[in-house]
Formats: C-alpha cells, structure tokens, sequence
C-alpha cells in the first residue's frame, strides 16, 4: 500500500506533467525581440504550466520558413512573428487564428489606431504587435556641426546627396551614408520601396502594371546606387537592417535612413559608441513641396497564432504578456524606459517617463502617425514599401536580387530595373492583375 506522501509525490508528479505546454515561438533576430526572449524566465515564472521554446532566426529566413509552414498548414510554430504585410492576407485566407483572448485588462483600445488597423481584419485583431515603426533620418550631430550643415526637419534627397559627399572621411572610416543593400521583398525593397515613393512612383499603377521603368523609379535606384558607391561602406550589398545598425553604432555612418526602432539602440550607451551625437529628422523626400504625409512607411513585428496550433489558449496567454503594458514595465525596469519597444501603444507616448527618456519618441510617433498605406487613385494595394498581395512576397525577393546586383556593380541601374519590369509584369499577369 502506497503511503500518503508517496501518494502526494506522484499527484504533484502527474500534475505537473499533465499542465506544462510547451509554445514553440518563430522570431525574428531583432534586438528587441533577443530581450524578450532574455525576459521569458518572467513569464514562465509567473505561468509555471507553460515552457517557451524559441526559434530565432535572420529575417529573411524567418519569412521562408513560416509562410512555407503556414501555407502547408506544417505546424511547426505555434506563435509565429509576423508583419503588416502578413495579417490582411493571411487573415483573409483563414490562416490565422483571431486574439479573442487576450484578456480583459489587454486595454486593445490603447494599441496606437493605424497599428490596430493593419493587424486587423473585419475588425477583428489577428495579430498583436511587439513593436511597431515608421521610418527615420538618424545622423551623427558631431559631424554634421563640423561640416557646417543643418539638418532640416523635412530634408530633400539633394540635401542628403550634399551632406554625404561633405561628412565622408573614409580615411577615418567614416562613410557620408549607410542604406540597406541584402537582397529581400523586407530588406532592401523595403528601403526602396518607400524611396521610389519618396519620387512620386509606386510599384503598380491603378491597373496593377509594374512601374520599375517609371521616371520615379530611375531617379530612386540611380541616386541610391550613385550615393552607395561614392559614399557608402565596403560591402553595402550585403547589408541588411542589422549589419547597418552594427555600423551607425560603431560610429561608422554619417546618416542612415531605416525603421525607427533603431533609434533607442543607436542611442543607448550599452549598445552604441555615440548615443549622444544622434539626431532624427523625417525621412527625406526627392518631389517638391515634401508633403507631410505618405512618405512613411509603416511596419509592425508582431505575434499571432497559426491555425495549425493546438495550443491557441496558452499562446494568447504568451501574445497577451508580451505585448502588454506591464511588459513595457518589466523591460524599463530592467533595461531603462527609452529600451521599451516602440510604437504600439498610446499609452506609452502620454508617459513622462518614455517621452523624458527617449529624445526619439516624437519624432517615431509623429512619422507613424503620418504614414498612409491606404490604396489611392494612383496605386490599387495597401502599402508603401509592400503591396498587400500574396505574389509580393516571391516577386520582391526577386526584384531585391536586381537592385543589389546594381548596387555591387555586376548590372546597369537601367538593366535591372528592365529586369525588374519583365519579372514583374510576367507575375502579376499569371496571378490574373493583369488582363491581356
């Protein structure tokens, strides 16, 4: 006969292998989304029935291997992070499973409305972001002062052309400019995307024709290419997001224009080695007047369940924890305010302790708040530096793959746009946008 506390034993025993979950998380190799993982013993601590197993991995990667595991319905992940260019079209196509749990106390209300907005479908929200971002002009104050320049708070491309040649010192490892060049619809398509946008041009005219050979487009790709090769670093052909945030912070670039959400990393002493020489002004623009709006690309990584998981409850309870006030808390508790992730909540811009700690919020907040990747007259898709189409994904890649070939000097600017076009144009007539 078993005694009581042999008894006890086993029922703690069982008990403990009966209500631990195991979540396995695809992520992106961000920072912010490295510190969250830092920060999972907090909630597995404070949920002691669920075990986190992440996999992280480079962004172009991670965007292969959850839409190849989602489209399959693979069942690989049971939270995946995922974009704005994901949740419409993977919502529409019932791939997604609705966050109708995240709980009362979530404050969805408080998520910033355009983010809100773009993760949402029928109303209903499909992801929850972890951070969201717009995009910035950061640049080194010290060597804009030696140069003798101001940047304008809405700069020009002719301004930035200028600024480059005169803050280059490439003897001293100092380049004018740092862009991203590695090949992806999400690296340096997002990029020039938002700069053909920048010259007035999209990706698809009103009848979905490709619009690479367009005025706009040549005037983007050419100064892009002509900017990278007299002033740029070695190697730009290679550099995505993360190798140019390595760069600005070893105080290797004069100016960079990217996500806003590198602007917290570039200036926090632990991480960069000029935080207190970075300035932030609006994304340039190269069409007159530089309008206010519609220059600003909007993005947000962000977490959603697939509807492959058999574990949907204790994924919300996971979404609902990282994405929520008190994980703004947790991490300035442990980082500093200006460390929190940036961009979902409006909460966190009526905060005096965010907005006194972070000399970037207004200037994050204010480009979130004017970027508009409403479909126009002029372009028939949701996005600036995407189109909100399924064939986007394989045909920006692919269009990447021409702009770095230009960028590393192996094609013509006008050859690869050509190519770009022809890709393009035989894509978007298979997948029936175009009528012949």
């Amino acid at each position: 006969m078993l005694t009581a506390s042999a008894i006890a034993l086993i029922a703690v025993a069982a008990t403990s292998a009966q209500a631990q979950t195991t979540l396995t998380i695809g992520t992106v190799n961000n920072s912010d989304m490295i510190r969250m993982q830092g920060l999972t013993p907090e909630f597995e601590k404070a949920h002691p029935d669920i075990k986190v197993n992440w996999v992280t991995l480079e962004e172009n990667i991670l965007r292969q291997r959850v839409t190849t595991d989602i489209a399959t319905g693979g069942g690989q992940f049971d939270v995946m992070t995922i974009g704005t260019y994901e949740v419409p079209i993977w919502a529409k196509q019932e791939w997604l499973k609705p966050l109708d749990g995240l709980g009362d106390d979530y404050d969805v209300d408080d998520l910033i409305p355009a983010i809100r907005s773009a993760l949402s479908n029928d109303d209903k929200l499909y992801a929850a972001p972890f951070y969201a971002e717009s995009v910035l002009t950061l640049y080194r104050k010290d060597l804009f002062e030696k140069a003798g320049l101001t940047m304008p708070e809405k700069p020009t491309w002719d301004f930035i052309a200028e600024a480059a040649e005169k803050v280059t010192d490439k003897e001293a490892g100092v380049y004018g400019i740092c862009l991203r060049g590695k090949p992806g619809w999400g690296e340096n398509m997002a990029f020039l995307g938002n700069m053909a946008r920048e010259f007035g041009a999209n990706y698809f005219d009103a009848d979905w024709k490709p619009q690479f050979e367009s005025e706009g487009w040549k005037k983007a790709v050419t100064l892009y290419v002509d900017l990278m090769t007299k002033y740029g670093p070695p190697g730009a052909a290679s550099n995505g997001f993360n190798e140019n945030l390595q760069l600005f912070g070893q105080g290797k670039c004069g100016m960079w224009m990217d996500a806003s959400v590198a602007a917290s990393f570039v200036t926090d002493p632990k991480q960069s080695q000029v935080p207190d020489q970075v300035g932030f002004a609006a994304a340039p623009c190269g069409v007159e007047g530089c309008p206010n709006d519609g220059f600003n690309w909007l993005w947000a990584w962000s977490l959603a369940i697939p509807n492959s998981s058999q574990k949907a409850d204790a994924a919300q309870t996971f979404i609902s924890w990282a994405t929520s006030k008190e994980y703004l808390e947790l991490v300035a508790e442990k980082e500093g305010w200006a460390n929190v992730p940036p961009g979902t909540r409006t909460s966190l811009y009526e905060n005096e302790n965010y907005t006194k700690a972070a000399p970037f919020a207004d200037a994050t907040l204010n480009a979130i708040q004017h970027a508009d990747p409403s479909p126009t007259d002029d372009k028939p898709y949701y996005g600036l530096q995407f189109a909100a189409i399924p064939e986007f994904q394989g045909l920006g890649t692919a269009v990447g793959q021409q702009m770095a070939a230009a960028l590393s000097g192996s094609t013509t600017v006008d050859q690869a746009l050509s190519q770009a076009q022809a890709i393009a144009t035989r894509e978007m007539t298979r997948g029936g946008y175009i009528k012949n």
